[in-house]
């Protein structure tokens, strides 16, 4: 699988060889969906949260005699019935949402995402991603100059360069992602992916010869 690579004016300066068992694998939507589900099941956060009656304060003390009132029998202030009462199968927030996934699936997925944006054009190699004045808007300028349009972007740094990093994170329509940490729903909330030789070669290292 060939690709063009780009310098940071924009201009086709050669090809490089994507590996097959990474950039070349047939989609399984179910797969794909069943990973992002996962990942994004995983990454919920559990806000909500209610007492029950027994963590409501108060309400020890029987409100009114069992019987000779006329009145329905209760046995605390705190029921759920009553107004300032505990709630009945209310959120909790030590609900666990994680959904676990064998490596295997979740590497695959990764696979044929990455094969996708291979396949319509949507990856793009640049020689280097290093900016000398390490400046947000010399980034911006380099992928401007690139086949990337004005569509939204996700910028893969290799490992060891945390310069790329950080001066592409404050770009509009741009996100960033170490080589290493890449996963199934970055690739899917960006059109393009940006990457460089370097990272290129810390993608094939960290998931490559393991599905």
């Amino acid at each position: 699988m060939k690709v063009d690579v780009y310098n940071q004016k924009g201009e086709v300066i050669g090809n490089s060889v994507l590996p097959a068992e990474i950039f070349d694998v047939k989609m399984n939507a179910d797969l794909v969906h069943q990973v992002l589900i996962s990942q994004t099941a995983n990454k919920r956060q559990v806000g909500a949260h209610t007492q029950t009656r027994g963590e409501v304060r108060g309400g020890g003390r029987k409100p009114w005699r069992q019987k000779g009132t006329g009145r329905a029998r209760h046995g605390s202030t705190r029921s759920p019935i009553w107004k300032g009462g505990g709630v009945s199968g209310g959120p909790r927030n030590d609900k666990n949402y994680a959904k676990a996934l064998p490596v295997k699936m979740r590497r695959k997925a990764l696979y044929m995402v990455l094969s996708e944006k291979v396949k319509n054009n949507l990856l793009v190699v640049v020689d280097s991603l290093q900016i000398p004045e390490a400046k947000t808007k010399e980034m911006a300028a380099t992928i401007k100059n690139l086949p990337i349009k004005t569509n939204s972007r996700l910028v893969v740094s290799p490992n060891a360069d945390k310069k790329t990093f950080l001066v592409a994170r404050n770009i509009a329509k741009t996100g960033v992602s170490e080589a290493r940490n890449l996963n199934v729903v970055d690739l899917l909330n960006y059109k393009y992916v940006l990457v460089s030789k370097d990272g290129i070669k810390d993608i094939e290292a960290t998931f490559g010869g393991k599905s």
